[in-house]
Order: structure tokens, then sequence, then C-alpha cells
């Protein structure tokens, strides 16, 4: 199935959208850092083969879309919301789903929660319910000292030099350390994010999305609405940055909830073991 590149503007920006398929059930990929649209390569022909139109885009301040504020409170939840929105009026699809990984699936629940816009269905890989990750980091030093980063990425400057040195060596690591399987991030996988991280402004803007959640973290803290629609969490367990503590007591933010694990498989789920992920995903998904 062909996957094309196209770019749609949406809430002031140009977003660059790979998209497959065709019909009015929207799929929308949402990535996360320090990603881009590439990393739902393996799931796009499995989602449009059930019948989607799938968009991934390059969210805002990463890869080739465009621009990229540098200013951290283009960054707060609330600007991401938005986006996510407008896409979503830009697509014109009379059903949507969102499929999301990492700070895309932080935007996820978020939107499902708020109900910006209806929902019908809403896929979380390996990350935590807001509410559930701002109780385990509460009362777990484990967790804390596993999201080490989210403090040093608060420092004026230096995170963007230190992940862009020796040509964006840290941002390549980021996969290649943490990966059990890492034969899945051959070196022209990581080239690509390096060449995305790159690009003028974007470590700032990614970089960014960390520094706006620390300084407006009140989203994580508010009243949570339950999440109504279906909901499949798809876990790596040997998850370095997220314990699997961080998935006790979901269901209690989610009315129709399942969640499955995948043994020996990191963070990155989906690109490191994008069969067994799509095999959840058709299983889930068809009727």
């Amino acid at each position: 199935m062909t996957i094309t590149t196209r770019t749609i503007a949406a809430n002031g920006f140009a977003f660059a959208v790979d998209e497959t398929g065709a019909g009015d059930r929207l799929a929308l990929c949402l990535h996360g850092f320090p990603e881009s649209r590439f990393s739902w390569r393996a799931q796009l022909p499995v989602l449009a083969g059930l019948g989607y139109r799938v968009w991934a885009p390059d969210l805002r301040g990463y890869g080739e879309t465009e621009p990229k504020p540098q200013d951290v409170d283009s960054y707060r939840m609330e600007r991401l919301l938005e986006d996510v929105a407008a896409l979503i009026d830009a697509a014109g699809a009379r059903e949507v789903m969102l499929v999301a990984h990492d700070w895309g699936a932080a935007v996820a629940w978020t939107f499902a929660a708020r109900k910006v816009r209806p929902l019908s269905r809403l896929v979380i890989m390996n990350v935590p319910h807001p509410a559930v990750f701002a109780q385990v980091l509460r009362r777990s030093p484990k967790q804390m000292l596993r999201s080490w980063y989210m403090a040093f990425f608060q420092i004026p400057g230096l995170p963007e030099r230190m992940l862009l040195a020796r040509d964006a060596q840290a941002i390549r690591r980021a996969f290649s350390g943490m990966a059990k399987d890492k034969g899945r991030f051959p070196d022209a996988v990581l080239d690509r994010y390096a060449r995305d991280a790159q690009r003028p402004g974007a470590i700032t803007g990614m970089i960014n999305w960390y520094r706006a959640a620390a300084r407006h973290a009140d989203f994580m803290r508010e009243p949570w609405a339950k999440i109504e629609i279906p909901t499949l969490v798809i876990w790596g367990e040997a998850d370095a940055a997220l314990g699997l503590e961080t998935l006790e007591g979901t269901e209690a933010f989610v009315t129709d909830l399942q969640i499955k694990r995948l043994p020996g498989v990191s963070h990155w789920v989906q690109q490191e073991a994008p069969e067994a992920v799509n095999t959840l995903l058709v299983d889930w998904l068809r009727p």
C-alpha cells in the first residue's frame, strides 16, 4: 500500500503528514520524543488495510512541520490539543481513532478525557495515564530516578547542545541504547531521526514539550473525566523510562480498557515489535 507525504494546513502550521488508505474513518497517529511521523511506518499499511485513512503527522516542533516555535509556552498542553483538533477538522472524517505513543500518547489521553473532539477508539503505547503517572511520581523514588531526564531538559541550552553533539549521537543512542532488539534500529533508521532533530529549530521545539509540561503541570493534577470509548494500551515491559507500576490504576480512568503487555520489548514498542503490535491492533479492531 502506497504511503504519500502531504502538507496539511491546520492551526497555523503546515503539518508534514504521511498518509495511506482512504475513506471517512481516520486513524490519526501521534508520535513521541525524539521521534517523528517515521515511527509509524510499520502500522500505516496495517491500519489502512482495516479500512482507515491513516495520517501520521510530524507534530509541532518536529521533523518537516513548520514553523517551529522556540518559546516554551507554545508547547503547553492546550496548544498541543488544539493541533490535534485542527488536524481532525482538516480531515473531515466521520469517525476518528487516535493511535499514540510516548508524548503523543500523553496528548491523546488528555484529548480523550476532555472530549475535545468525538473519538471512536483510543490506542495508547507505553505512556501511562497522566493522573496515574502523577500519583506514581509522588510515591516512587525509583520512577523519579527513571525520569531524571525530564529535570535535565529544564536547563536552558545545554540539552540542545548535548543531544546534537557529534552528529546527534545522543539522539541515536536514545533508540539503540534502550532497545532490546537493536537490529530494529539500523543506521538508516537512526540517521533519519538524527536528521529530523538537526533541522533548524527542531531540537529546541522537541525539548520544549518537556519544559512546558514542567511549567504547566497542573493539567496532570486536574479532575479527570472517565474515558468511555474503547481503549487499548500496548506496553513493552522492558521500558527503561517508565516502570510497570505506572500502569496500575489505569482502570479507574477508563471504562472500557484492555491492556496488552509485551515482555522483553522496550519503550519503542511499535518499532521494536511491529509484528506483535500489529497483531494486537488487528485483533482489537477487526469486527
